[in-house]
């Protein structure tokens, strides 16, 4: 069985199919669990009330780094996440690729973000992108030896994955390791651990090949599992089962009956 472990559920263009159609596409493939992960704290309430109704959908609460017209403060950031379904705090992060000139307020987003996992025993789901030193180096001055986390849709050095795992993070691999020009992280991934590893699909983003060009579906991890597990020279099977193992012992407030 697989897991998607960072989907938007929210955001997915339904067209035609409403979300309990797409679900079952999923599941009939074999995804046993689904987290919906929050972009903006303004929106969580509306995001949860899509979800609640799904026994196998978790989600998280938090402020994506790209999301700072939605930032929060730090009271109400901890009074949503403070909630008992949310299982994660997140997306959090930093991206000075698309947003460099708010670095100022990503990194004060990011610290908040740190301190309220602490607070909570909550893992971080973070986003990162060109802003490798900075990431780990707050994580190293404000997270707590016991807070747990994963760098989500993972597409920076190994250098960073084995500096992330050194933390006690998880290293989450999406659609994106399917590209053409992708040839740096398949190097990388080859490199992680297994014990080190997730899987998602950034749904409705980033659709792996071969849906190359069509909304993104959480149905579509599958794709995602088996391009890695080629990679890894390991069955499908194998790496279903890590990646599960892996999810639910990060997310441990998410029970796996």
């Amino acid at each position: 069985m697989f897991v998607d472990s960072h989907c938007h559920l929210d955001r997915l263009e339904q067209g035609d199919a409403p979300l309990n159609e797409t679900l079952d596409f999923a599941r009939n493939r074999g995804v046993e669990h689904f987290l919906c992960v929050s972009v903006s704290v303004k929106d969580f309430d509306a995001m949860y009330e899509k979800v609640r109704s799904f026994d196998d959908v978790s989600v998280s609460c938090g402020v994506h780094p790209l999301h700072q017209e939605d930032a929060c403060s730090y009271d109400k950031l901890l009074q949503k996440a403070s909630k008992p379904e949310v299982v994660a705090i997140g997306e959090t992060g930093l991206d000075y690729f698309y947003s460099a000139d708010t670095q100022e307020v990503q990194r004060q987003s990011f610290i908040d973000h740190i301190k309220v996992a602490n607070v909570l025993n909550k893992p971080l789901i973070i986003h990162t992108r060109d802003a490798r030193e900075d990431t780990i180096a707050l994580l190293r001055e404000y997270k707590d030896p016991g807070t747990k986390g994963v760098l989500h849709c993972f597409t920076e050095s190994l250098e960073m994955a084995e500096a992330a795992m050194e933390l006690g993070f998880y290293i989450s691999i999406s659609g994106i390791v399917t590209f053409n020009s992708a040839k740096s992280l398949r190097e990388v991934v080859k490199a992680v651990p297994l014990e080190r590893l997730l899987i998602e699909t950034d749904s409705p983003w980033l659709a792996p090949v071969p849906h190359r060009g069509k909304s993104n579906q959480p149905g579509f991890v599958v794709e995602v599992a088996e391009f890695i597990a080629d990679l890894k020279g390991i069955s499908v099977d194998e790496l279903a089962k890590a990646t599960t193992e892996n999810f639910y012992r990060l997310f441990d407030q998410i029970t796996n009956d």
